[in-house]
């Protein structure tokens, strides 16, 4: 059975060209790979070109916008099968609901905040998925540098760097997915 990779990422017009390479070699490899994609819908930026590498190479699309974006121009149902929701926090729902894995790309404030939710839940024990942060050219660094500050003034705990798994390259991303077990996260609130 096909598993499904939930990519979060950009979906800005404005980027520096080197960050479109890896949306479009990530979307090559999950056709290879036989995966299929559920992304935010859009066409344009890195959720376009993902999503068009996605397609080309063989891989099902799903994608999910709440109605306040189904906008011509940013979204379309010609390579994808178009999702709407009523709201972003619909939208995230769906999106968690119909995958088996996490993966974020380079983005802006939305991208962050759909990675940080899955941190979150996944700390909460509402779910044990594999959450992967591809990193290139050090995109992420600063944000990386900023939990570090939280486990070492102790505003979380240690072991919860076993949340989410950090690369700047793919075959280490999926060399992560392929040999994943999900794990018992420790809570000292949640003990199971």
């Amino acid at each position: 059975m096909r598993k499904t990779i939930c990519v979060f990422c950009s979906s800005s017009e404005d980027l520096d060209k080197k960050f479109h390479k890896i949306a479009v070699e990530l979307g090559s490899r999950l056709g290879a790979e036989n995966y299929n994609l559920v992304h935010g819908a859009g066409t344009i930026g890195l959720m376009g070109i993902l999503m068009k590498s996605a397609v080309s190479s063989g891989c099902k699309v799903t994608g999910v916008v709440p109605e306040r974006l189904n906008r011509e121009n940013i979204v379309s149902d010609e390579h994808q099968t178009l999702v709407v929701t009523a709201d972003m926090k619909d939208r995230k729902e769906y999106m968690r609901n119909n995958s088996d894995i996490f993966m974020a790309l380079p983005g802006g404030f939305g991208t962050l905040e759909e990675l940080m939710e899955v941190i979150t839940l996944k700390q909460l024990k509402y779910h044990n998925k594999p959450v992967v942060i591809i990193n290139p050219f050090g995109f992420y660094d600063n944000l990386l540098k900023q939990f570090e500050v939280f486990y070492q003034e102790k505003f979380t705990i240690k072991s919860y760097r076993d949340l989410y798994f950090v690369t700047d390259n793919l075959n280490d991303a999926f060399d992560y997915i392929d040999s994943y077990k999900p794990g018992n996260i420790y809570d000292k609130y949640l003990k199971e």
